[in-house]
């Protein structure tokens, strides 16, 4: 009977380490000494997961288009005191452009693959890292942008949680699949989307 107290102890103790550390209060910063790239990230989605990995420790280098967006978003996280650089990167390229086809797969898929290759080598120099892939959830289920009240309804209603997500909801999964916890989850594609139809 002493050793079944003595288990189930033991037990409660894991559980309670293993919802502490899930929530992440058990441990801080655990991005520290990692460096997070974040492409299109001086607004919405982009600048809530840099937020995020910056707050959970990382050196996160933002970067988008245009200069001023990048001094817009790097100023405001460095004002938050987080460990922010940014630089400006174009993930297309200008001559690609007039092709309408062709900009979106060398924005949507080239670029991607280019930009992973490149960015493999150096992880490996620091003997490890992640690459974490952000796209809309419209890849599953096209839906017509919302312009109007009555579109952006009509969307909700298509959600299972019947509202629209915030960039925030989306940084925290990213954070995760960063860090340690994840290090053993490789090629998921994980849906951050309410609850709307997400299977090809």
């Amino acid at each position: 009977m002493q050793k079944v107290g003595l288990l189930l102890g033991g037990c409660v103790r894991l559980w309670k380490s293993v919802r502490m550390a899930s929530s992440g209060v058990a441990r801080r910063d655990p991005l520290a000494n990692k460096v997070a790239l974040v492409t299109a990230s001086t607004d919405g989605i982009g600048l809530a997961i840099a937020r995020r990995l910056a707050q959970d420790g990382a050196h996160v280098v933002v970067s988008s288009r245009k200069q001023q967006n990048v001094d817009r978003a790097v100023a405001a996280l460095q004002g938050e005191g987080l460990s922010v650089t940014g630089i400006v990167c174009h993930v297309g390229k200008a001559e690609h452009r007039e092709r309408l086809v062709a900009t979106i797969l060398d924005i949507n898929v080239k670029a991607t693959a280019l930009l992973t290759k490149a960015v493999v080598p150096e992880m490996e120099k620091r003997g490890g890292g992640s690459v974490v892939i952000v796209a809309s959830i419209a890849a599953y289920t096209p839906f017509p942008l919302w312009e109007d009240k009555a579109s952006e309804e009509s969307i909700k209603q298509a959600l299972r949680i019947r509202r629209i997500g915030k960039p925030e909801e989306c940084a925290g999964i990213v954070s995760f699949l960063c860090s340690e916890d994840a290090s053993y989850i490789t090629g998921e594609t994980v849906t951050v989307g309410g609850g709307a139809p997400s299977r090809l």
